[in-house]
This record gives structure tokens, C-alpha cells and sequence, in this order.
């Protein structure tokens, strides 16, 4: 079974954070959900109040995930930015070459200020993209980019389609037609759910 660490804050993007959450456990997908703040509790960018599994504190250093997601929303991606412990993750992660995805902000306010995106086709919220290009990003328009390692997506629309990808990249493409189909997305869409 897949393993996937999803970091949040208070002011992450409800619509992003909740849709990889469910759909990625739909998918059998064993999700992780770890708030960067001091208490479990969290308050999303629209007022949801979300209870995480555990603080990222207490998340053993050892422990390894398939993927670590980032969710975007502001000022939710600043404090994922600004955690020393999910900063260790992320440049541990890259160099096990194993996935980092990220949505929305969390591309141009965490992963470009890590050194994260240079070399590498991204995209991300229009507002946040220059960070990625200031960061030796190659930007793309697609709603979804996957380059190596590394995928990006642009924000709440494309919340849907990042999650479904990520399901077809972590368990197989068969699971994630079948959790499309269930969830009445059109599979047959040229832009693979966006």
C-alpha cells in the first residue's frame, strides 16, 4: 500500500487539501495527514476546521512515504515554507527520488524556495507562478505537469484531476479510472480530468 505524507497549516486550501485526502483514500492510499502547526487542529484558508492525524513533530524522522503533497492556499503555504522539519522531508525525499507533489501556491511559496522546481516543467497558481521561473522552473499551462519526480497542478479546479493523477502514479492507472469513474469525471477528457 502506497504512503503518502500530507502536510497542513492553518490557511491551506480547503477544496485542494480535502480532495487529495478522499480521493487518495478511496484509493486505498494510505494518507498521512500532518499539521506543520504546533496542535492538530487546523483552520483551512475558508474556515474549515480540520483535525490532522498527527503534528509533523511527532512524525517519526525515519519514517519514509511513497509521496509528500502539498496542498496550496494563503497563508497556509507560507507556514508549510517556513517548517525546518518539512524542509528536511522534502530535500530527503528528493534526494531518495521518490514523489513530491504540490498544488496551487505551494509550488511558488515552498517548493521554489527549497530549490525544488529548477531543471524541472512545473506549474502552479497563475499569482505564484514567477517564483517558479525565478527558481530555474520551465513553466507549463497544463492544469497537471509530471516531470520525473515532480508534479505540480494549478489550484482548486484542478484539485480533481492532481488527485486522480496522483492515484495512477502511486497504486496503477486501472484504480484510477475506476475512482474517476465513481466519482462521474469524464476519463475520456483530453486534458486527463482537467
Amino acid at each position: 500500500m502506497a504512503k503518502v505524507l500530507l502536510p497542513v497549516a492553518d490557511g491551506s486550501e480547503d477544496i485542494e487539501t480535502v480532495t487529495v485526502i478522499d480521493v487518495l483514500r478511496r484509493a486505498e492510499v494510505d494518507v498521512l495527514v500532518a499539521s506543520v502547526m504546533r496542535e492538530v487542529d487546523v483552520t483551512l484558508a475558508r474556515g474549515t476546521l480540520l483535525t490532522a492525524d498527527v503534528t509533523l513533530d511527532a512524525v517519526d524522522e525515519s519514517q519514509t512515504f511513497d509521496a509528500i503533497v502539498l496542498p496550496g492556499g494563503m497563508p497556509g503555504a507560507s507556514r508549510l515554507r517556513d517548517s525546518e522539519a518539512l524542509k528536511q522531508r522534502l530535500l530527503q525525499q528528493r534526494e531518495a527520488q521518490r514523489w513530491i507533489a504540490a498544488i496551487c501556491a505551494a509550488p511558488g511559496v515552498v517548493l521554489a524556495a527549497h530549490d525544488l522546481v529548477r531543471g524541472h516543467d512545473v506549474t502552479g497558481y497563475p499569482a505564484f507562478q514567477a517564483p517558479l521561473a525565478d527558481a530555474g522552473g520551465h513553466l507549463s499551462q497544463r492544469c497537471v505537469v509530471e516531470d520525473r519526480r515532480l508534479v505540480t497542478s494549478q489550484g482548486p479546479a484542478t484539485a480533481m484531476a492532481f488527485a486522480l493523477h496522483l492515484v495512477g502514479l502511486l497504486v496503477d492507472e486501472e484504480t484510477e479510472a475506476r475512482i474517476a469513474e465513481g466519482l462521474l469525471v469524464d476519463v475520456a477528457s483530453s486534458e486527463r480530468h482537467c
